[in-house]
């Protein structure tokens, strides 16, 4: 029996393994980790990460080939195949600080793979690293080796989460990169053939160790430009009276550009977009690319701006303070379908409005309050260590801010509402009700474009949606950047 372990048990290992097992019934699969709370959580009834269908696929192969465990070295000693997903934050000090990777769990990890490794394996990439990072790990196993062999390949991961079982099942592609050398090719086959079990052979691409590292983040930069492309144009729609969907849909109806990531919102989040961006920028400086790094940077500074724009247009609205006032969060996750908060729009929303003496009572119910007041707690970028490595989180709990579990809970009494996560349960609301229960005038500051607009001002809301034509009374306020 072919035997792989995954290191590190988070967002890509989980639900990767999950289906690598579910699909390969032969295979043995061990997914590990340090941490005890993340591991005992795999193995209990309620998961670490919520993605739809991700229980069911998990409780298909639990304890049959798919096993989760903290005995990190047994199962990396036993496996075939190793797969390293630990996490590679954005470096905080030193040479780099602010944009290049920090590889510290990833040289870890190699280095524990060299020193408990008793026979031959081949060792994949799984996280998103900087380009050459497969070349640094081959030297650090080479040198310990003690006579076994290493194949390194990178299998760069696309999944969006919210739909990652599904991508997973069906994904319009899987990358394998390795070396153009024998032992490099074989090594490609073999885990080839492990995806060969339900992924079709034209969709399983095979490159170079560079190309694979490369197109991870071209990919997530090219993806978040479309956002940032599409959230610039909504700034100038607001400006001229234009209506950012139904540009957003004359532009998508060609074929060259298509419909994809042109919805705009209050800003593009997740673990990966920003972070790969800053990635990129960092190798294009250290490449002597300063034109092309500063290309990429614009694409994070038109991500900024428009959470800054957000908050501008709340506070100018609302008679140019928000001091005091209740103002309802709706949604706390990057994106709907999805727990992950991990540089999501609502942290720096939320931010600007505390540091304006809001008092705000945020609903998302995928989101703990734990995690809520750590995120708003936290530095910038402190997040992607691992759980035990992270800030604790504050010993007592900010007063501006609760944390509630019903959405019209939040709303009550509430002079304003910010729609930060297109969760569809914000779309089908009493807004009536809604309605009722606020101060007057009530403001519905929608972030996602999910609320119909003109209904909500029938009922009396003063309305502000993202790149639409100006509400009269938004006009007279203009937010000021």
């Amino acid at each position: 029996m072919v035997k792989i372990c995954c290191i590190g048990a988070g967002y890509v290992g989980g639900p990767t393994m999950a289906v690598i097992a579910l699909k390969c019934p032969e295979i043995e699969v061990v997914v590990v980790d340090i941490a005890a709370p993340r591991i005992n959580a795999w193995n209990s009834e309620h998961l670490p990460i919520y993605e739809p269908g991700l229980d069911d696929v998990v409780n298909q192969c639990r304890g049959r080939n798919l096993f989760f465990s903290t005995d990190v070295e047994k199962h990396v000693a036993e496996a075939d195949i190793v797969f390293v997903s630990v996490n590679t934050p954005t470096k905080t000090q030193g040479l780099g600080a602010g944009k290049a990777a920090d590889l510290t769990y990833w040289e870890s990890a190699a280095r524990m793979i060299a020193d408990v490794s008793k026979s031959d394996k081949i060792v994949v990439e799984k996280s998103t690293v900087p380009v050459k990072t497969a070349e640094a790990i081959e030297r650090i196993l080479t040198h310990n080796r003690k006579g076994i062999n290493f194949d390194i390949l990178s299998n760069p991961e696309f999944l969006a989460e919210g739909t990652a079982i599904a991508d997973l099942f069906n994904p319009d592609r899987v990358l394998i990169g390795g070396r153009e050398t024998p032992g490099g090719q074989k090594a490609i086959k073999t885990l080839k053939d492990v995806y060969a079990h339900w992924v079709p052979d034209e969709r399983i691409l095979c490159t170079n160790l560079w190309s694979a590292e490369l197109s991870k983040l071209a990919a997530n930069a090219f993806l978040a430009q479309r956002i940032s492309s599409v959230n610039a144009m909504s700034a100038l729609c607001e400006a001229t009276g234009a209506d950012v969907s139904q540009v957003s849909h004359a532009i998508g109806t060609d074929t060259r550009i298509g419909p994809k990531f042109l919805n705009a919102s209050v800003g593009f989040g997740g673990s990966c977009f920003q972070k790969d961006i800053l990635n990129l920028v960092y190798i294009c400086e250290c490449n002597g690319l300063p034109e092309v790094a500063n290309y990429w940077k614009q694409v994070i500074k038109v991500n900024d701006y428009q959470k800054t724009r957000f908050v501008n247009r709340v506070v100018s609205s609302m008679f140019n303070t928000v001091s005091g006032k209740k103002i309802a969060i709706l949604g706390f996750a990057f994106k709907k379908d999805t727990g992950d908060t991990r540089e999501t729009p609502a942290i720096d929303v939320c931010k600007g409005l505390l540091g304006d003496k809001a008092n705000l009572s945020i609903y998302d119910s995928q989101v703990t309050e734990e995690q809520i007041l750590k995120d708003l707690s936290m530095k910038k970028f402190d997040w992607d260590h691992p759980a035990h490595l992270q800030p604790s989180s504050p010993p007592t709990s900010n007063k501006q801010v609760s944390v509630v579990s019903d959405a019209y809970e939040a709303i009550k009494d509430a002079h304003g509402i910010c729609i930060l996560t297109e969760w569809d349960e914000f779309k089908k609301l009493d807004y009536q009700k809604v309605y009722d229960n606020m101060q007057k005038p009530a403001f519905v500051f929608d972030g996602r474009n999910v609320v119909d607009a003109n209904n909500l001002r029938e009922i009396g809301f003063i309305v502000y949606s993202i790149g639409k034509p100006l509400d009269p009374w938004l006009k007279d306020m203009p937010a000021v950047a």
